[in-house]
């Protein structure tokens, strides 16, 4: 009988009790990988708190009440604590929290080490697996190398545990190629596609979702995800001169929030944009089925899973040439490639809003190519291979 495997993984986001929201998708597809036969499975879920008294700060306060190890929904989860310097500590941030993760899984046997992102999980995980002579993946997803990979405090060391890593994943081929540009070693790379939930997300009663929104019948834009400048919900807000009577749904907080609203102000158009605040997940397959078009002109993605989402939906999206993009807008139906610009953004609305496609055929186009009993057993796979298990 093979034994099993004993994974640790590292998971600077993924979700407790004050934030049910927070890399939910690293759950999902973690709860994915625990289901696979013969994996064991352990989380790091470290907690990043600055020295006192700024732990005493409201927004820190209810990190320090969460527990340091819980069963969340069926899954062991260490939450060690890791000193956080904001704004400043980010080429600290990974030696501290493998300190945290070796003293909170001390005693305990694994056989490989899963890092879930790029930075900080990934030069974290880099300093575990030497201290327990163990080998260890890492997986990118969008903004750990977009951005970390290019910041002169955080490339060294990411780089570095690229070079040491027995096996690197990324979410799509465009990150793989953007991962390669910065000097990480192609076939060292798998493409890991993220997973949905189509019992979830599927095409519903367009009408009946508006109504349970209070949409009313206008045509409606959505955008799911946080408020921030890299997602360009401005330019969204900006494309609105352009399309007249449609209205504009933003699900998300963030720091673009006071922003926003006074742009809307400014261009005359806060009638029609609603910000709706964070969304539970149960709720966002009403809203997507709700929407004419998702909209969401990132900067930089990997290959977001609200893009995925959206279209399980039925709902098509028009998004900006970021990250897997072209790996989704596979066809008209999916979609629209847009620049990031206002003009743009308008142009490929009103196009969609002139000629709907079917939400069946807008969801046919994933082709079955997202799901979660895929994605964990993929994963798994792969750490098979990085722990020297590959018959297994």
């Amino acid at each position: 009988m093979t034994s099993p495997l004993r994974i640790l993984s590292i998971a600077t986001l993924f979700p407790d009790a004050t934030r049910p929201n927070f890399g939910l998708f690293v759950e999902k597809s973690l709860r994915a990988l625990a289901a696979q036969p013969g994996a064991e499975l352990t989380i790091a879920a470290p907690v990043g708190l600055p020295p006192f008294p700024g732990s005493l700060h409201p927004r820190y306060r209810a990190l320090r009440a969460l527990p340091r190890k819980e069963v969340w929904d069926g899954l062991i989860v260490h939450r060690p604590r890791f000193a956080l310097i904001p704004r400043y500590g980010a080429r600290f941030n990974p030696a501290q929290i493998a300190r945290a993760v070796l003293a909170a899984v001390r005693g305990d046997q694994f056989d490989v080490i899963d890092a879930q992102f790029f930075y900080p999980d990934g030069p974290a995980a880099m300093r575990v697996a030497a201290a327990l002579d163990l080998p260890f993946s890492i997986k990118a997803r969008g903004a750990d190398i977009s951005h970390f990979g290019h910041d002169p405090a955080s490339r060294p060391q990411l780089l570095a545990a690229a070079r040491r890593a027995a096996g690197l994943l990324a979410v799509s081929d465009a990150m793989r190629r953007d991962m390669e540009a910065i000097g990480i070693d192609p076939t060292k790379i798998a493409l890991h596609y993220t997973g949905v939930d189509t019992a979830v997300f599927s095409p519903g009663d367009r009408a009946a979702a508006r109504a349970a929104l209070g949409m009313g019948e206008a045509p409606a834009i959505a955008t799911v995800g946080a408020l921030i400048p890299r997602k360009g919900q401005a330019l969204v807000i900006e494309a609105l001169a352009d399309l007249p009577g449609v209205q504009y749904w933003l699900a998300g907080s963030g720091e673009e929030e006071g922003r926003y609203r006074a742009l809307a102000q400014r261009l005359g158009v806060a009638d029609r944009v609603h910000l709706m605040g964070p969304v539970a997940q149960a709720d966002l397959p009403q809203l997507y089925r709700a929407a004419d078009a998702v909209v969401m002109p990132s900067a930089s993605e990997g290959l977001a899973n609200a893009w995925v989402e959206a279209l399980a939906c039925g709902t098509p999206i028009v998004i900006s040439d970021a990250g897997g993009a072209a790996e989704l807008i596979t066809s008209p139906k999916a979609g629209r490639i847009v620049e990031r610009s206002p003009a743009a953004i308008a142009d490929a609305v009103a196009a969609i809003l002139a000629d709907p496609p079917l939400p069946s055929a807008v969801a046919a186009t994933l082709a079955g190519r997202f799901n979660w009993e895929r994605n964990g057993r993929e994963l798994a796979e792969h750490l098979r291979r990085c722990a020297g298990r590959s018959g297994g």
